[in-house]
C-alpha cells in the first residue's frame, strides 16, 4: 500500500482552473488570459506517446494562448526531440523561462545528452547554473568534465563512483577514466564490485569488475546467474579468482545464507584471504539478519573476527552495519548483544551514526554496557546526553527518548500565524500557483516537482505561508510536507491535519478503532490525498488494493464495484472496517497491524516468530524498509494525533510506549478466529 500519487483532482482545487493572471511567470504580460487547460493535458498525453509532430502543433497553440502553463508544453516538445536539439535552441529555452522549475529541468536533461554525447567544454559550462543538482550521473560527468580538463578532482569523483550503485553511463565513465589515470586502483574497483553486489546491482559490479579485466566483467554475468554452480568451477589461486568467489559468496547469501555460510565453512574461509572471508560473513550475516534467522549475529561475529586479522581495513556499507546492530538487538533470544550493537554504530559513516535511530539505540547500548564498564557514571551520563538530544524530535525516537529519560513528550508552542503580507507572497508565488493548477488538472507529479522547486531557500515563515496555501485548498500532501521542512517554528495543525474529521469519527466509534491510529495511518498511506494511487494499484484515502476492497465487502456483506475504492466515504469504510479486521487477528497490536496494512498480514505472522523482543526493537527488525519506516511512523503519528484530537492546544503527548505495547514474540494462547483468507 505503498502511496505514490498519480493523476489526482482534489474538489475544491478545481476552482483554481483558470486563474491565469497569478499564474502567469514573470516575463509574461498580466493581462494574458488563460485558455482551456485541454493543450495542456493533450500535450501531455502526446509526450507520453512521443508524438513530436502533436507535440510541436500544440506548443505553438500555448504559446499563442499565452497559456499559465505553456512551458510546460514548451519543455514537453523539446524534451522529446533533445537528441537533436542544439546549444542555442536550448539557450533559448533558458531564457525564457528563466528562473523557474522547467528550465533547471531542462538543464538536467540537457547536462545528461551533453554527457552522452561527449560535449565536456559545454557540459562544463552549462553545470555551474544547475540548482537542483541532485542527480549523481550529472555530477559524474560533470567530474569527469573538470578531471578531463586537469582539474584536481580525485578525492569528489572517487566519491562520486564508489556511492554509484545502478550502471549509469556517466559514473561508469568517469570511474574508468580515473582507472586508466590511476586515481583509483585495483582494490578500489574490486571494493565496488562487492559493494553493487551487496546491493543487488550486478550491472555495475560488472562494470567495476570489467575496468580489471575483461574475463572478470564477463564472469559477473555467470556468478550472478548461478553462484553455486559457479563456485564450483573455481580453483581460488588468483587474486581475480579470489575476488569472484567472494562476490559469487555474497551472491549466494542474497538467495539461501545457510547454503552460503556451508560453503564458507567447508571450503572458502580458508581458500580466502581473511579481508575477502570477512566480506562473505558479512554478507552472509546481513542476509540472515534480513530474514530474521537466529544465527546472523553469529554470522557477523565470525566477520569481525577475520577483519581483526585482515592486512587492510573493512569499510563495510552502512547498510550492512544497520543490519549487523538489527539482529544484535535480536540475539540471545531477545537479550540483546549491546557490545556488537555499539561496534556497529562506531563503525558507520559520521552522518549515518547522527541518524536518530543509531543515536537512540547508541544511548541505550551505553545504558545497558554501563554497570560493566569500569566507568559507569560517565557512560550513563553520555547515554542521557545523547538521548536528550533526541527529545522535542516529532519522531518515533524522539518520543521513545523523552520517555526513557522520563519526561513527556511535549509538543512544540503554536508559532504565529502568517501575517498579510507572508500569505500575499504565497498567494501570488507563481511557482506555487503553477504547481497547484497542475495537480488541479491532474498532472500531479510535475505539480509537487514545480512545488518542490519554489520551496528552495524559504524560511520559517515563508513554508508555513506556503503550507497554509496548500491546506486551505485542502491540497493535503503539500500542507503536511512544506510544514514539515520548517525547524524552529512548527505549525502541529498544519503537519497533522484531521479532514473530514465527523465522518472518520463517526466510522471509528462504530468500528471500535482509535482515530488518532486511523488518522495516523492515512497521513502516512496517502497524505490525505483522495484519488491517490500506489504502483502496486492500491487506491485512496486508505490505499486498499482492489482484492482486499472486495474481500472487505463482501465480509461485511454489501456488493462491491471498483468504483467504491476511490469515493472517500466508501474507501473509509471498506479501509476501517479491514483495519479492524488486522487489528482483531493480531490480538490488539497496533505495530503488527500496521506492519500487516502495508505488508500483507502473512508477513508480520511470520515476522513476529522467534524471540519476544521489544516492541520498538521488534519494529526495527522488519526487514522491508519501507514497512519499517510505515510501522514507526504511524504509531509516531497516533500519538501526536491523540494529543491534537482532545486537544488543539495540548502541550503533550500520550504514551508512545503504551501504544507499542510491551513486547511481541509468538501468539499465545489459541489461533486467531479472524478469516485464514485475511488478505
Amino acid at each position: 500500500m505503498k502511496s505514490v500519487y498519480e493523476s489526482v483532482l482534489p474538489r475544491r482545487l478545481l476552482t483554481l482552473v483558470g486563474l491565469a493572471t497569478a499564474l502567469m511567470a514573470g516575463s509574461w504580460p498580466a493581462q494574458a488570459q488563460t485558455a482551456g487547460n485541454e493543450v495542456i493535458l493533450e500535450a501531455r498525453a502526446a509526450y507520453g506517446r512521443k508524438d513530436g509532430n502533436q507535440l510541436a502543433t500544440l506548443r505553438g497553440r500555448a504559446l499563442m494562448e499565452r497559456h499559465a502553463l505553456a512551458m510546460w508544453v514548451d519543455y514537453w516538445q523539446l524534451n522529446n526531440r533533445l537528441y537533436a536539439a542544439s546549444t542555442d535552441e536550448v539557450e533559448s529555452f533558458y531564457r525564457r523561462w528563466s528562473g523557474t522549475y522547467v528550465e533547471d529541468r531542462l538543464r538536467n536533461d540537457w547536462l545528461l545528452e551533453l554527457g552522452r554525447r561527449r560535449e565536456w567544454k559545454a557540459l562544463a559550462a552549462d553545470y555551474p547554473r544547475f540548482r537542483m543538482n541532485d542527480d549523481r550521473e550529472v555530477s559524474c560527468y560533470a567530474l569527469l568534465a573538470n578531471h578531463l580538463d586537469g582539474k584536481d578532482v580525485r578525492s569528489a569523483a572517487r566519491a562520486a563512483w564508489l556511492a554509484q550503485r545502478e550502471g549509469d553511463d556517466g559514473c561508469n565513465l568517469l570511474g574508468a577514466a580515473l582507472f586508466e589515470a590511476r586515481l583509483i586502483t585495483e582494490d578500489d574497483a574490486w571494493r565496488r564490485a562487492r559493494l553493487a553486489i551487496d546491493a543487488n546491482k550486478p550491472k555495475a559490479a560488472q562494470q567495476s569488475a570489467a575496468m580489471v579485466s575483461a574475463r572478470a566483467g564477463t564472469d559477473i554475468t555467470a556468478l550472478a546467474d548461478n553462484p553455486s554452480r559457479y563456485l564450483n568451477t573455481l580453483n581460488a589461486k588468483s587474486r581475480h579468482d579470489k575476488e569472484l568467489a567472494t562476490l559469487a559468496l555474497m551472491r549466494l547469501a542474497s538467495t539461501d545464507p545457510d547454503a552460503a555460510a556451508i560453503a564458507l565453512r567447508t571450503r572458502w574461509e580458508t581458500a580466502l584471504p581473511a579481508e575477502l572471508a570477512a566480506w562473505a560473513w558479512a554478507a552472509v550475516g546481513k542476509q540472515a539478519a534480513m530474514k530474521l534467522l537466529p544465527d546472523a549475529s553469529e554470522h557477523y561475529q565470525r566477520a569481525a573476527q577475520l577483519a581483526s586479522k585482515a592486512t587492510v581495513e573493512i569499510d563495510w556499507a552502512d547498510d550492512t552495519l544497520a543490519w549487523k546492530a538489527r539482529a544484535a538487538l535480536r540475539a540471545n533470544n531477545g537479550k540483546p548483544r549491546w557490545q556488537q550493537v555499539m561496534q556497529a554504530i562506531n563503525a558507520m559513516n559520521p552522518t549515518e551514526q547522527r541518524d536518530s535511530t543509531w543515536v537512540y539505540w547508541k544511548a541505550r547500548a551505553l545504558q545497558a554496557l554501563a554497570d560493566d564498564s569500569t566507568e559507569p557514571e560517565a557512560m550513563t551520563a553520555q547515554a542521557q546526553e545523547m538521548l536528550g538530544t533526541l527529545v522535542g524530535q516529532l519522531h518515533f525516537y524522539g518520543s521513545l527518548a523523552a520517555e526513557d529519560l522520563g519526561q513527556p513528550i511535549t509538543l512544540p508552542p503554536q508559532p504565529v500565524p502568517p501575517t498579510e503580507a507572508e500569505r500575499q507572497a504565497a498567494q501570488r508565488s507563481p511557482g506555487l500557483l503553477r504547481a497547484l493548477q497542475l495537480i488541479a488538472i491532474g498532472l500531479r507529479n510535475e505539480g509537487v516537482r514545480e512545488w518542490n522547486f519554489t520551496l528552495r531557500g524559504m524560511d520559517d515563515r515563508a513554508l508555513l505561508a506556503a503550507a497554509q496555501v496548500a491546506c486551505d485548498r485542502e491540497v493535503w500532501d503539500r500542507c503536511i510536507n512544506t510544514s514539515d521542512r520548517t525547524r524552529n517554528e512548527v505549525n502541529m495543525a498544519q503537519r497533522f491535519p484531521t479532514p473530514f474529521r465527523r465522518e472518520m469519527q463517526a466510522r471509528s466509534r462504530e468500528l471500535g478503532v482509535d482515530p488518532a491510529y486511523v488518522y495516523g495511518l492515512i497521513r502516512q498511506e496517502s497524505r490525505f490525498v483522495m484519488d491517490a494511487r500506489s504502483h502496486v494499484g492500491a487506491s485512496g484515502l486508505m490505499q486498499i488494493m482492489p482484492a482486499t476492497a472486495r474481500w472487505t465487502a463482501k465480509k461485511i456483506g454489501i456488493p462491491y464495484t471498483q468504483e467504491m475504492i476511490t469515493d472517500r466515504d466508501l474507501n473509509l469504510r471498506l479501509g476501517t472496517q479491514y483495519l479492524r479486521l488486522v487489528l482483531d487477528d493480531f490480538e490488539g497490536s497496533q505495530v503488527l497491524a500496521a506492519a500487516a496494512y502495508n505488508a500483507g498480514p502473512g508477513r508480520p505472522r511470520r515476522w513476529r516468530e522467534g524471540p519476544q523482543l521489544e516492541a520498538a526493537a521488534w519494529a526495527e527488525n522488519v526487514p522491508f524498509s519501507e514497512t519499517r519506516d510505515y510501522v514507526k511512523k504511524v504509531l509516531s503519528n497516533a500519538i501526536f494525533y491523540s494529543a491534537l484530537l482532545n486537544n488543539p492546544s495540548a502541550t503533550q503527548a500520550p504514551s508512545l510506549k503504551a501504544r507499542l505495547g510491551r513486547s511481541i514474540g509468538p501468539r499465545q494462547g489459541p489461533p486467531s478466529t479472524v478469516d485464514k483468507d485475511l488478505p
